[in-house]
C-alpha cells in the first residue's frame, strides 16, 4: 500500500511541475523550466523509493554491467563488415532486377502475349 502511495505521489510531482509550469506564464522561462525540473526529480526520487523503483534501479545496473561486457569492432572490423553489406545487397538487388525481368517476360510475353507489357 505504501508502494502505490508512493508511485501516486510521484506523479502528482511530475504532473505538478507541468501545471506549474502553464500557471506560471508571466515567470521567466528559466524559472518555469526550473519548476519542472525540480517537481520530476522530486517524483523521480520518489518512486525510486517504492518496490518498484528500487526493482528498476537494480535493473538499470544489470544493464550497464552487461554494457560494459560488449567487445566493440574495431575500425577495420566496421569497414569490412559494411562493405559486405553493401555488396550483398548489390547482388541481392541484381537478383530481385533477374528475377523480376524474367517473370515480366514469363507472364507478358509467353502468357498474355502482349509485346513488353505496354
Amino acid at each position: 500500500m505504501l508502494d502505490k502511495i508512493k508511485l501516486t505521489a510521484a506523479v502528482a510531482f511530475a504532473v505538478g511541475g507541468v501545471a506549474l509550469f502553464y500557471l506560471l506564464q508571466d515567470e521567466s522561462l528559466l524559472l518555469r523550466v526550473g519548476a519542472v525540473v525540480v517537481a520530476v526529480l522530486l517524483g523521480a526520487a520518489t518512486a525510486l523509493t517504492s518496490s518498484q523503483g528500487r526493482a528498476a534501479l537494480e535493473f538499470a545496473r544489470g544493464a550497464d554491467i552487461e554494457r560494459r561486457k560488449v567487445v566493440w569492432p574495431g575500425n577495420r572490423e566496421t569497414m569490412q563488415v559494411t562493405l559486405w553489406v553493401i555488396f550483398l545487397v548489390v547482388v541481392v538487388g541484381l537478383y530481385l532486377w533477374i528475377l523480376d525481368s524474367v517473370s515480366f517476360w514469363i507472364v507478358y510475353d509467353l502468357l498474355i502475349g502482349v509485346d513488353g507489357g505496354a
